[in-house]
C-alpha cells in the first residue's frame, strides 16, 4: 500500500529570515511607538550612534532604507530634534546627518528594553548558541553583500 501521506518540506531559509525581520519589525514598533518615532526611524538613530556623521546615501545603505525614503525618514527625525544635519568639511556639497543630543537620550531611554526584546528572541538558545547564530547571520549577510 502506498503511503498517501504528504510530506510537507520545511520553509526556506529566506522565508524563516523574513519572518524573524517581521516580527521583530512589529516588536520594535510597538516598543518605541510612545516615543513618537517608527522602528525604522530607531533604526537610523542607531546606525548614528554606531557612526555618527554620515551621508544621506550611506545612512540609507546601513539603515536598510532606499535612498528615497532616507530624506524623508531624516526630515521627520530633524524635525524631532533627533538629528541633525551639516556641510561636510571636506565636500561642501554634501550634507552630513548628526546625531543630537535628544537623539542619544532616546536611544539611551529604550537601551534596556530592546535589549530585553533581544533577549526573548534568544532565551531558549544557550549562549553558545546565540554566539552561532550571530556569527551564522553575518556570515550570511557576508555572503550577500
Amino acid at each position: 500500500m502506498l503511503d498517501t501521506q504528504v510530506t510537507k518540506a520545511s520553509p526556506s531559509l529566506l522565508y524563516m529570515v523574513k519572518q524573524v525581520e517581521l516580527v521583530v519589525r512589529s516588536h520594535l514598533d510597538e516598543l518605541v511607538r510612545p516615543s513618537g518615532i517608527t522602528a525604522l526611524q530607531y533604526t537610523a538613530l542607531t546606525v548614528l550612534e554606531r557612526h555618527d556623521g554620515l551621508s544621506a546615501a550611506q545612512l540609507a545603505r546601513d539603515s536598510f532604507v532606499t535612498a528615497q525614503s532616507i530624506a524623508d525618514l531624516v526630515r521627520s527625525l530633524e524635525g524631532r530634534g533627533l538629528v541633525r544635519r551639516e556641510r561636510n568639511p571636506r565636500n561642501r556639497r554634501e550634507l552630513l546627518i548628526l546625531l543630537t543630543d535628544d537623539g542619544r537620550e532616546l536611544l539611551a531611554r529604550y537601551a534596556g528594553p530592546v535589549r530585553e526584546l533581544e533577549e526573548r528572541m534568544v532565551r531558549d538558545l544557550t549562549a553558545h548558541q546565540t554566539e552561532q547564530f550571530r556569527q551564522a547571520l553575518t556570515t550570511a549577510w557576508h555572503a550577500l553583500s
